[in-house]
């Protein structure tokens, strides 16, 4: 077992009251056919007996190392991610949340495709499962590929070309500049890794899956769609910033700009579209056009969901 002081990989896995969980995770880091990694635990400051249960693999495997956030970074996935990026000794840097399953090929596969010198980052397939676990891994390394970089800006923003946070491995250099939003308590991968990939960064993305996430409700994801309101102000706020980054870097589209504010219809309580056209700064003419778009777009939806509703009948 290789235990290196510069490990090649940083894995960095936030953890809060998952002890019922994370040691299935943790074992299957360790099951990782490459070994030159570390990995980072950050404790949200949970009360459960997560570090007693984990005890005996991080006394056993010097790769792990458990700590508590630090007072510095604000309580939340996001600042726990920050402190674990400021720690990190890797080359490449992956998230892993504590509660879900790498495929075994996982860093092998990632770190062969980011030894190409004008790769900065490896996106690649994600699945989910319900209750147990079946591990029954293709181990197959024919897979096909093609290259992402900020062309792909509005597929990943309207999420066709989903960044899962857990589902790309990460060049370090890609967060020199680039870190976590803290405040963001849902949708802070998803502006970050945004602005990261409009920043300039180029990728590779595989089409091969090598994670899966636990699906359950006591999940950030299974609170938004429980409406938690902590959950859904964090994405109209996301929505908000990666608006403003989007349009300093000159790369807002009109079809942009119409996804967001179709989106903002569903975030009425947080007035997101007043917010969105301010960030907009639009001429009065195009202040009208969306204004009237927006007037007219529950009836479009709803004309839309009875069209599906009768193909479906027939």
């Amino acid at each position: 077992m290789k235990n290196s002081n510069n490990p090649k990989v940083s894995i960095i896995m936030a953890t809060y009251n998952r002890a019922h969980f994370i040691v299935e995770t943790l074992v299957s880091i360790q099951n990782q056919t490459f070994l030159d990694w570390e990995c980072i635990i950050v404790d949200d400051g949970g009360t459960d007996n997560t570090k007693e249960v984990i005890k005996p693999i991080i006394e056993e495997d010097k790769r792990f190392l458990y700590v508590k956030r630090d007072d510095n970074y604000q309580k939340g996935l996001p600042g726990c991610r920050n402190f674990g990026l400021d720690l990190a000794k890797g080359d490449y840097i992956i998230f892993f949340d504590d509660d879900d399953i790498p495929h075994p090929q996982n860093l092998e596969l990632c770190v062969q495709e980011l030894s190409d010198s004008s790769i900065s980052f490896c996106r690649y397939i994600r699945n989910v499962f319900f209750g147990d676990f079946n591990y029954q891994f293709d181990y197959s390394k024919n897979y096909t590929s093609f290259f992402i970089d900020k062309s792909y800006i509005e597929q990943m923003i309207n999420n066709e070309l989903p960044f899962n946070s857990c589902a790309v491995m990460w060049k370090s250099a890609c967060f020199e500049k680039n870190k976590f939003i803290e405040t963001l308590m849902y949708a802070e991968e998803w502006e970050l890794y945004s602005r990261i990939v409009s920043s300039g960064f180029k990728g590779v993305s595989i089409d091969k899956c090598l994670f899966y996430g636990r699906k359950h409700e006591n999940s950030n994801t299974g609170e938004f769609y429980n409406n938690d309101p902590i959950r859904r102000e964090s994405y109209a706020q996301a929505i908000l910033l990666v608006l403003q980054n989007l349009k300093e870097k000159k790369m807002l589209t009109f079809s942009i700009k119409r996804y967001f504010i179709a989106s903002s219809i569903n975030f009425k309580e947080y007035a997101l579209f007043e917010k969105i056209l301010t960030i907009l700064e639009l001429s009065k003419l195009e202040h009208y056009k969306w204004q009237f778009f927006y007037l007219i777009l529950p009836v479009r939806l709803s004309f839309y969901r009875f069209r599906k509703s009768l193909k479906w009948i027939k």
